[in-house]
């Protein structure tokens, strides 16, 4: 089959081109056998969620873990209505498990209904974990979708569950989105970020994926000329990786800008030259994964660090916390 350059959801390995999903993890399943809960964060479109369905299948097809990936942004419609989040956050729940795990390893029936509001999402895992002959790992995506209240009460159910893992409660949970979790969002307090990890102060490690290295790059590269013939010249690739600094979704969307629209002849070799027309083309078209970007350039606390980077000025007294979360947006580089 066909296969191309992916740069809208996760990778599949039947059609698009693709390294080894979890090689760019840190060693997570290290913080699972120890039980552990940790965020995973990094900017979009760096194959967080391709990374963590695969090591939720690995993990499950071995047999020691029933392990899966959820999403909670349905429940971001109702960011000031946690029962109604809840509700709709479960449903999605339960049927994106019953897709990804055998029957065997499925919840019982919805029965979430009959909880009462603020503690369903606990009483759900509490109830499935006890069902399972394995350890539950979740993987939670899009966590800092939610804000306000519905982001603190589903944050304060994993805690109050967390000391009756692992046979009452996930063994491990996984926080995934683009924050660390004193960055997430709320508006109660005077403040519109969390600044700790309360009401999530039992997570063991906040770690992030880094960017492909060149011989990443240049391997993902070679998979295209292994199915067409096509080479990408060693200073191509260079010039992909100078400009993207290995940032994935740069990386895909270069190569398939040339490869699908200008150069089609699979005869003709990808050259620097290809590549600069094609960075040039994806700033003009302003895709949204870019656009996205510059919007986050007005937000009083990032325009303190990039003006004056660009001014060529020294940073005042800004918070670590700040510089980090400019870094793991992609917008600049330690």
């Amino acid at each position: 089959m066909t296969r191309w350059f992916n740069i809208a959801g996760p990778c599949k390995d039947d059609i698009h081109y693709m390294l080894s999903p979890t090689v760019r993890l840190p060693d997570l399943e290290e913080l699972i056998q120890q039980r552990s809960y940790f965020v995973l964060h990094a900017p979009r479109q760096t194959g967080k969620t391709t990374a963590m369905l695969a090591l939720a299948q690995q993990l499950t097809d071995r047999g020691n873990y029933a392990a899966v990936m959820v999403s909670v942004e349905v429940g971001s419609a109702f960011n000031h209505d946690p029962a109604a989040a809840e509700l709709a956050i479960l449903g999605t729940w339960y049927d994106t498990i019953n897709i990804r795990l055998p029957k065997e390893l499925q919840p019982a029936a919805k029965q979430w209904q009959q909880e009462e509001p603020g503690n369903r999402i606990k009483a759900f895992l509490t109830g499935w974990s006890k069902s399972l002959n394995r350890p539950l790992v979740l993987f939670i995506d899009e966590i800092d979708s939610l804000q306000d209240q519905t982001l603190i009460s589903v944050l304060r159910q994993l805690r109050d569950g967390f000391p009756n893992r692992p046979e009452n409660f996930p063994t491990s949970v996984g926080l995934i989105g683009l924050r660390d979790v004193r960055d997430y969002k709320v508006a109660s307090g005077g403040s519109d970020r969390l600044n700790t990890s309360s009401p999530f102060n039992i997570k063991v490690a906040s770690l992030t994926m880094r960017n492909f290295n060149l011989a990443e790059v240049g391997e993902l590269y070679q998979q295209h000329t292994a199915a067409t013939g096509q080479i990408f010249t060693p200073e191509a690739i260079e010039t992909a990786y100078d400009l993207t600094q290995g940032q994935p979704w740069l990386v895909n969307a270069l190569a398939k800008e040339i490869v699908e629209k200008m150069v089609k002849d699979r005869n003709i070799a990808i050259t620097k030259e290809h590549i600069l027309t094609a960075k040039e083309i994806l700033i003009a078209r302003q895709d949204t994964h870019l656009d996205s970007l510059a919007e986050r350039l007005r937000e009083p606390r990032i325009q303190a660090i990039i003006e004056p980077m660009l001014a060529g000025l020294e940073l005042g007294n800004i918070p670590n916390d700040d510089i980090q979360f400019v870094i793991d947006l992609g917008l600049c580089k330690m």
